[in-house]
């Protein structure tokens, strides 16, 4: 909790200094905003203390048991499950998912039907989901064979910058954000834990080196893959 409440310091300093001394008002509904405070430290307290004791161990503990098992296509089947059940599942993703459907909605892009909206936010999420499955695939292939990440990452953004002078200018923002809400709460823990595991349990990998870039395959295609949706919508 003293941890928490050291992080959360620098913010709670910022509100402080621009409430007082910029807008030189007082605080609005003191005990409120304090209870919220409290909540926000346990919150934050009980989250890091689950990655510690849950995700994270239970990422590696798997990793270790595939790369014993040898067997390469269960561990790809298992890695591209694990992306996409944990991107389905991101609290974010389903929040930008059901604004950008409703904005669709008001722009005319779509029927301003529930149903219509339900579908689209659907697309958006599985689309989404989709691809960063494929990403902690192609991620996990790099750790077994070594290949260098920054070649990978280079190609994937220029495809991204050729990919947006031709889509949408309606999805192009809503590609990009795609790219930030996935490396989340719920899959940034379980998919570092599989890399470090994973490069620590094959020999020759160094779990500097090799453990972690699995995020950003995971920030990179959904950009690739909203777009393409977007362009076949």
């Amino acid at each position: 909790m003293v941890g928490s409440l050291r992080d959360l310091l620098p913010i709670v300093l910022v509100i402080l200094f621009f409430q007082f001394f910029v807008l030189q008002q007082p605080l609005p509904n003191v005990a409120q905003l304090l209870t919220g405070v409290l909540f926000v430290v346990l919150g934050l307290t009980f989250f890091i203390h689950g990655l510690e004791q849950g995700l994270f161990p239970i990422g590696e503990t798997m990793a270790h048991a595939f790369a014993r098992k040898g067997s390469v296509i269960w561990l790809l089947i298992f890695a591209f499950s694990l992306g996409f059940g944990t991107t389905v599942a991101e609290p974010a993703l389903i929040a930008v998912a059901a604004e950008a459907a409703n904005v669709a909605a008001n722009g005319n892009m779509i029927e301003a039907t529930e149903a219509a909206k339900s579908s689209y936010a659907n697309g958006l999420r599985f689309t989404v989901a989709l691809s960063v499955g494929l990403a902690i695939v192609i991620g996990v292939i790099r750790i077994i064979k070594g290949w260098p990440i920054q070649w990978i990452i280079i190609g994937g953004y220029v495809l991204v910058v050729i990919m947006t002078m031709f889509a949408p200018k309606e999805i192009i923002g809503i590609a990009y954000d795609s790219g930030g809400v996935t490396t989340s709460t719920i899959t940034v823990p379980l998919v570092t834990a599989l890399g470090v595991g994973l490069a620590s349990s094959i020999k020759g990998r160094n779990p500097m080196v090799d453990g972690f870039g699995l995020i950003a395959f995971a920030s990179l295609t959904p950009m690739i893959f909203v777009m393409a949706y977007g362009m076949l919508m």
